[in-house]
């Protein structure tokens, strides 16, 4: 991480182009050999800040209080990390808008960036998964004391033939608000990471957008604000039927 902040200074001060990684060395206090050990370019230098930056949403939503539900999980770690003086520095905003509009000019800045972005992706969908699982395993133990008969169709309904209960009608929502008995764990893991990914996009979109312009952090047109207004698109998603 030493050498991250070394390397972001170089750049925002000298530019990408200007600043070499044995500029990048000698300002973290290491010898080449051993930024080389650890990094293979000077690009990916910067890969603990983003990963840093970019991991620290999806905790939140992992500390976000037991009794929200996910849209709210969601929101609440959006404000806890982007709103500056609460989760993050100011100063510390005009960073990632600075790292972020190099990122712009740089292919192999980009990548760093979209892999960092992709790390968080995947702890998200295990902090989701998570919070998930309660709701799952009482939906399941209904099905089991016979909330959901045997037969699969429903106490007081009939269910067509060739449909299952559980899933999506023609509209898109899913029958009964929960998972059936016979969806398996691999349709519920696929549900999860599209959840996570649409979130993840929500979010990461937001910041570069915030990003490539000139309005503060802490305004209407600011992080939090796109962020949230993003995630509205999450807000009917079938999350405990997945």
């Amino acid at each position: 991480m030493e050498i991250a902040r070394a390397a972001a200074e170089l750049f925002m001060r000298h530019g990408l182009r200007a600043t070499r990684a044995e500029d990048v060395a000698r300002a973290a206090g290491v010898a080449p050999r051993t930024f080389y050990r650890y990094f293979a370019s000077k690009e990916e230098a910067l890969g603990p800040l983003f990963s840093a930056g970019a991991e620290k949403w999806a905790e939140a939503v992992r500390d976000a209080p037991a009794g929200l539900s996910v849209p709210d999980a969601l929101r609440h770690a959006v404000v806890r990390t982007l709103t500056p003086g609460v989760g993050v520095r100011p100063e510390s905003m005009e960073w990632v808008r600075s790292l972020l509009r190099l990122a712009e000019g740089s292919p192999a800045l980009r990548r760093v960036w979209g892999e960092a972005c992709q790390g968080a992706e995947r702890t998200l969908v295990e902090v989701l998964a998570a919070r998930l699982s309660p709701a799952r395993d009482t939906a399941e133990a209904g099905a089991r004391d016979g909330a959901v008969p045997a037969d699969g169709e429903a106490s007081g309904d009939t269910v067509s033939e060739g449909t299952v209960p559980g899933d999506a009608d023609a509209g898109g929502a899913v029958s009964g608000g929960a998972v059936s008995a016979g969806v398996g764990p691999h349709v519920a893991a696929a549900g999860v990471r599209f959840g996570a990914a649409v979130a993840g996009a929500a979010v990461r979109v937001a910041v570069e957008t915030w990003a490539a312009g000139d309005d503060p952090a802490d305004g209407p047109a600011g992080p939090v604000s796109r962020a949230l207004g993003h995630l509205e698109a999450l807000r009917d998603f079938p999350w405990d039927a997945i």
